[in-house]
């Protein structure tokens, strides 16, 4: 088995070598003066089982290219098994078409990873389950829900806690936190009128006088977590925090996050943090390297990846 890390997100990269103990394969992954994507694998690879990892975050383009650059070096060299691994994956909300004559992104760049001979794909927490079924090769889609349920148990036990959704597309997702945890379930109805800009509607469930726990995948403008926090306070609860898997804080999104009645926001690193996000007291980054590093070592052995979260 070989590991091998694109420029995107280092750190993570780093963490998961440490606990695999196995070091990360020696490359070359630059850019020529106009900003093509140039690699160089440095180690033989032939029949090897070789793991890429690359989060497609900002610059998502760029980040994309060199994951796709990488695998076709790989794919060239005669690696025998090609796994993408992809903690963040982009363009994840271009899952359909929103109006006539918008593309489906998220299906054209699963044929990108496809063609360019990845033999299978490692995500964390898609946007949208549909997404594996846009890939013909296995695609094994982890939850952060592991890692949500230790942190929430360790810092607030015997809480009344409210697991809330802080919309009607992210109930499964909230429910599998609640579930584990043993919480009440909240549901925030909300109409937007258009990209990035939500407006709270309704709050379906009970909040007064609870902690109640934002659940959502993507945290880029804030915006809705926001929005989210400021009707549940006025519902009457106690407290509200939010946990993120992806931290894509967008630019204004640290400053609506201080002015918001959020007391703390929860991200990990399948997107690195920067240091804007690493300076701000309200934010929290998890690790989820040991959740990736042991999915890759079950793949890696031919062994279950499900039973993790069983």
């Amino acid at each position: 088995m070989k590991l091998i890390t694109c420029n995107s997100n280092p750190p993570l990269a780093n963490a998961i070598s440490a606990y695999l103990s196995i070091p990360i394969t020696s490359a070359i992954i630059r850019k020529f003066p106009d900003n093509e994507v140039f690699v160089e694998i440095l180690e033989n690879v032939r029949g090897d089982d070789v793991f890429v990892l690359q989060s497609t975050s900002f610059p998502a383009n760029d980040n994309l290219m060199e994951l796709l650059v990488t695998m076709d070096a790989l794919k060239r060299g005669s690696a025998r098994r090609i796994t993408a691994v992809i903690p963040y994956f982009g363009y994840a909300r271009q899952d359909r078409k929103t109006g006539p004559r918008t593309p489906i992104s998220a299906k054209l760049v699963a044929n990108l990873i496809t063609i360019s001979g990845a033999s299978r794909v490692l995500t964390l927490d898609l946007h949208a389950g549909q997404i594996q079924g846009f890939f013909d090769i296995p695609v094994d889609n982890l939850t952060s829900a592991p890692v949500f349920q230790q942190d929430i148990l360790a810092h607030y036990p015997n809480s009344n806690i409210t697991i809330v959704s802080p919309d009607v597309g992210g109930v499964y997702r909230a429910r599998v936190i609640a579930k584990r945890i043993n919480a009440e379930l909240a549901i925030i109805d909300k109409r937007r009128e258009r990209a990035g800009v939500s407006e709270v509607m309704n709050i379906i469930g009970d909040v007064r006088g609870r902690l109640c726990i934002l659940v959502d995948d993507i945290a880029d403008s804030a915006g809705t977590l926001c929005n989210a926090a400021v009707a549940l306070k006025e519902a009457g609860a106690s407290d509200v925090l939010a946990y993120s898997t992806h931290g894509v804080l967008s630019v204004g999104a640290i400053e609506r996050i201080g002015a918001s009645p959020l007391s703390s926001l929860v991200v990990t690193d399948s997107i690195q943090p920067c240091a804007e996000v690493l300076a701000c007291s309200k934010v929290r980054v998890l690790s989820v390297a040991p959740l990736i590093a042991e999915a890759i070592h079950r793949i890696s052995e031919e062994r279950s990846v499900s039973s993790l979260f069983d």
